[in-house]
């Protein structure tokens, strides 16, 4: 007889800051006939800073946990800690009580890394107990404090569209912006919720993709903090090695000595942070002066792995009836670097039913 789909929370204490968690093991405690029983399953975390890349994209560097570690290393590089991320200057966060903020984590660095690698809150795996599922997690502790974080797993065997729509989404006038999705202004969340309990799904997947005539745009799920979004992506998307120019010097002192000097933070961290896909690669010395060079001729986004599409999964586990399953902070977001043909952007969407 076949397994109705079945979803599984699991509670993860990382042991340090940036760590990569093999989720496999964990959910045969809970359920040791689990991929026994499903061909696929989607994976979701509940987090800004921690999630999962596709399956093709790991099994591009083998699952190897180190090699995952160096990927995001890289980026890490990128957006190192401590540099001056609006979002990490508590006394500009009024959405905080004096309380929060002696709490809150101070960890830009790790919602930039999240975004710019690529890593995905949902993705959909082919089940093989032999290959390992990692949860990435990029602020795993809080000075001495170990986070606890939650991912949800479905379980199923099959899958079926039930129903596609175009979204039209009203962007600003300014070149580079970001729209929360799930803004009550723009009743996304809303239209959602509403096809969720129109088409009787009880477990499932929402897609959001770009429509592909779309240009310098992306979509991401992250934590939609105003100083995070408007500022500090921003500066990103003006300039990839704006917070990594930082180390050591205040190049932006002196304007004019930014390339060079960048080039060299960059040619040291890129090489040594990722140096076994360098050596893999056979990367010479002149080559990876070309692409740093590239790096300041092309938009930032084109370094970055911005998604065209994100995936929600859909749940009846805690409601008894089919809902979004989505963390406190999780919103998807809408990013452009170049300013929208008639200030719109496309956004197709996708139902499907797990059965």
């Amino acid at each position: 007889m076949a397994s109705k789909p079945t979803d599984i929370t699991l509670s993860i204490t990382p042991e340090t800051r940036v760590d990569v968690i093999n989720v496999l093991d964990r959910i045969t405690k809970e359920n040791e006939h689990f991929f026994d029983s499903y061909d696929k399953s989607a994976f979701a975390s509940h987090h800004t800073t921690a999630g999962y890349f596709e399956q093709s994209f790991a099994n591009r560097l083998k699952n190897s946990p180190e090699a995952l570690e160096a990927y995001v290393g890289s980026f890490k590089k990128l957006f190192p800690p401590n540099a001056d991320y609006r979002h990490d200057q508590m006394e500009l966060r009024d959405e905080l009580s004096e309380e929060q903020k002696l709490v809150e984590p101070k960890n830009a660095d790790s919602h930039l890394t999240y975004i710019g690698s690529g890593l995905e809150n949902c993705v959909t795996y082919l089940n093989d107990r032999s290959s390992p599922v990692y949860f990435i997690d990029l602020d795993g502790t809080n000075g001495s404090e170990h986070r606890n974080r939650k991912t949800t797993v479905i379980g199923y065997n099959k899958d079926s569209v039930v129903k596609r729509q175009q979204m039209k989404i009203q962007m600003s006038k300014h070149p580079i912006d970001s729209i929360n999705l799930w803004d009550e202004k723009i009743g996304v969340l809303a239209q959602l919720e509403y096809q969720i309990k129109e088409l009787g799904i009880e477990k499932g997947r929402i897609d959001l993709s770009l429509s592909p005539d779309e240009r310098n745009t992306g979509l991401t799920v992250n934590e939609y903090e105003t100083l995070l979004m408007r500022h500090d992506l921003v500066e990103v998307l003006k300039n990839p090695v704006r917070f990594m120019a930082q180390r050591g010097v205040n190049m932006l002192r002196d304007p004019g000595a930014i390339k060079e000097k960048a080039k060299d933070y960059m040619k040291y961290d890129l090489v040594h942070v990722v140096n076994e896909f360098i050596d893999s690669m056979g990367l010479s010395e002149s080559l990876i002066e070309r692409i740093i060079d590239k790096f300041f001729q092309v938009p930032a986004a084109r370094f970055l792995r911005m998604k065209r599409g994100v995936s929600l999964i859909v749940s009846d586990n805690d409601t008894g009836h089919g809902k979004i399953v989505s963390g406190m902070y999780q919103s998807p977001i809408l990013v452009q670097w170049r300013k929208a043909e008639n200030l719109t952007r496309s956004v197709n969407v996708t139902f499907t039913r797990f059965e």
